[in-house]
Order: C-alpha cells, then structure tokens, then sequence
C-alpha cells in the first residue's frame, strides 16, 4: 500500500473507533482525502493537491485563514484567550457593539454563543420568558440538533428517535403565509421562527413578499419573530442579511457560520431591547462559559471588518449573479434528464437532482476534479455550493469546468 492509503486507512480506523462508524464509511464511500490544511478558497490534501472550497456548511464566505482575522485572533490568543467572567471585559462589549451596528435598526443586544445551535436555544428562551410557549416553525426548516432548536426543526428524520422534545411547537408549510395567520387568529401567545431561505432545506426561497407578511402578522398578533440567518446572514445572500433585503426586521436575528471568519466558531442573538430584556432582568437566565470568549470576540470583530471593507455582501451577489445561470446551463446541458432545478440567491446555490443517489454520484464526480462541495441535511437529492465570496478569475473556471465535466459524467457522456 503507498503512504496515502495507509495513512487514510488509519484516520478512517480511527473515525470507526473513537469517533463515528457510519462517518467513516461514508468517508471512505465518497473517496475522500485527508484534508491537511488550507488558504482562502483553497483546500489542500496531506500531498498537497489542492481542492476548491466550495462547501463547508456556508462557513467560508470570506475563505479559509483571512489575514486579518487570523493575525488579529493570534495577538488575542498572546494576550488573553480565555475569561474569568468576575472582571469586566471589553473585548465582548466591543464585538457586541460592532455587530450591533451591523444588524439591522433597532437590534441593539447581542448574546455571543459557541454555536448556531445554542443561538437558537437563547431565542427559544426568550420566547418561552415572555409568556409566548407556542412556536410556530416551518416544514423543512434547519436549525440545529439540540434538543430545543431540534425542536423547531421541520424534518422528521432527525426528531423521530428523540422524542418527547419541547411541547406547543407547531409546524407549516414554508412559504405559506395564510397558514400562520390561521394559526395567529386564536390569540394565542406565539413566536414564530422562520430562515429567509431554507439552505439545509435544499436551498428553498419563498414567494417575494412572504418575510414582509409574517412582520405584518406578527405585529397584528403580537408574536414575536426569530430570522435564523445562521447560514443566510452576513453576505452570504449577496445583502448582509436576508430579512433586511426584505424590509423586515425581527424582534430577534440569529447569526453564526460566517460570524467567525472562518477562523474560530462563532453564535450570536441578536435582539431589540424588548425581547431582550428578561436577560437584563436576570443575566443568570442563559449563561456559556465560553460563549463570546475573547478569541470569538475578536475573529467576530475582525470577520465584520472584513465584510465591510472588502465589501463582500456586494461582492456575493455579483458573483451569484454571474454563476447561478453558468451553473443552470452546465447541469442541463449535461445531465438534463437527472436535473430538477437549479436555484439560489447570492453565493447559496442548490442543484436539485432526481433523486438522493444521483445527487451523492454528483457529489463523488466533483471531489475526483477536486471541488469540495455540501451534503444537505434536509433534502438529500441537493447538492449544495456555498463558495468564497473571494473566487478569483481562475477559480471561476476550475468551478464551471468541473460541474460541466461531472454533469457529463451523470450523464452518461463524460
């Protein structure tokens, strides 16, 4: 055996034995390499071949190991990694400051968490102090595998071993608006939690006014609305955030993914004064030992610096612009009779496919032309392409090629 199997083979025994059996027969099923290490849109292999990052959960909208974000990450490391949490902090204060002034009017209270996951959790909380113990949630919505935001997760497959989860959440379609409004009408205390696009849910994108008209229904009702914009927000629809594109905003905005730069793993709540306001009443309600540590803190910092001065919102959108017809043309031209729709907005773009296994045989022929893509967790027949709003030209190039050269392939043809 040469050296690249039997160091595969032995991280591959190690996932069978310490980490997950069924992750490392899947590994193993996709033909993946051992990823070593990388560099803004690249991905490098421990023979350093290099593969084009075009996945990661939505992560890398600003590439892997940005400078600023990694130097600024490294002097806080120097000076102070961790909090005591008995003496003051700045450096929290500060990020909760910028990203404030990054959210949408009127969002003015920040609770830094470890992940999207535990972001969801603080709105949930939230929702319940306030009196508001129904959740309306949306068939097909993704937002995370605690226990709480499980809870609120529209897809069976991941509820259905786990139960009893929270009570008094109800789910809809999404995208139809009359639904909650029916739901609203009896009065009840409610909150309703909604993403602008569903991305786990297969890259799903509502009718034009539906974020708008859950406002409206929510303020007729007195409901409170959460926009999870962990995977939306921050650029990646080409707008920093999706609802504000819409002329929405919450009452409480949930951000993650790309708040950490890619560099350090980053949540955050973001909510108006009023639905914050119980963790004013009591700080002790949510509390994370490491949630907004100074590390966190300064890649956020750094992360929305970047996205700022690189303009990179704007940037997504002109290249989502550009790419999602490219895309359209090579799927169709390669492989029309697997291929459903291709659809997206800014640099989220979902390739719907016949069914689960074209869409994995697709997600095997891109990774042999070394273009690292995302498995959706909510609608296993897409493939997801959530690239680096820092493509370059050559990028561009390898990124088209590949899906024309695996539609083909699909296709019979290649």
């Amino acid at each position: 055996m040469n050296s690249r199997t039997t160091s595969l083979d032995a991280v591959l025994d190690g996932h069978r034995r310490h980490v997950s059996d069924g992750m490392g027969r899947m590994l193993r099923m996709l033909g993946a390499p051992i990823e070593a290490s990388s560099l803004g849109c690249h991905v490098f292999d421990e023979h350093g071949e290099r593969y084009l990052s075009c996945g990661g959960n939505g992560v890398f909208l600003l590439g892997h190991g940005h400078p600023r974000i990694l130097n600024a990450v490294l002097d806080q490391l120097r000076k102070r990694s961790l909090a005591t949490h008995l003496l003051a902090d700045p450096t929290i204060v500060e990020a909760a400051a910028t990203l404030a002034e990054y959210a949408p009017a009127g969002l003015d209270h920040v609770t830094f968490t470890n992940s999207g996951a535990e972001a969801v959790e603080v709105a949930l909380k939230l929702a319940r102090v306030s009196g508001r113990r129904r959740i309306i949630a949306m068939d097909n919505g993704f937002h995370g595998k605690t226990l709480g935001a499980l809870s609120v997760t529209g897809r069976d497959r991941y509820r259905a071993t786990l139960g009893p989860l929270l009570p008094g959440v109800v789910h809809v379609p999404f995208g139809d608006l009359p639904a909650v409004r029916w739901l609203l009408a009896d009065g009840e205390p409610t909150a309703v939690i909604v993403e602008p696009v569903q991305a786990e849910g297969g890259v799903r994108i509502p009718p034009p006014d539906y974020l708008a008209g859950l406002r409206r229904a929510c303020d007729e009702a007195d409901a409170l609305l959460i926009v999870d914009e962990i995977q939306t927000g921050l650029g990646r629809l080409g707008t920093p955030w999706g609802c504000a594109e819409a002329g929405v905003t919450p009452d409480i905005l949930l951000a993650g993914k790309i708040l950490g730069g890619g560099v350090v793993p980053v949540g955050a709540t973001i909510a108006s004064a009023e639905a914050h306001s119980p963790l004013d009443r009591d700080p002790f309600l949510h509390t994370s030992t490491f949630g907004g540590n100074p590390v966190a803190a300064t890649a956020a910092m750094a992360a929305l610096s970047v996205l700022r001065d690189e303009d990179l919102a704007t940037r997504s959108g002109e290249l989502g612009a550009r790419l999602l017809p490219a895309i359209r043309t090579a799927m169709f031209a390669g492989c029309p009779g697997a291929v459903r729709e291709v659809r997206g907005r800014g640099l989220l773009i979902g390739i719907e496919f016949d069914s689960a296994r074209t869409a994995l045989a697709m997600t095997r022929a891109l990774l042999r032309r070394r273009v690292i893509v995302s498995h959706t967790l909510g609608a296993n027949e897409v493939v997801r392409l959530t690239p680096p709003a820092i493509l370059g030209e050559a990028d561009i190039e390898w990124l088209l090629t590949a899906l024309g050269g695996a539609a083909e392939e699909i296709g019979g043809r290649g």
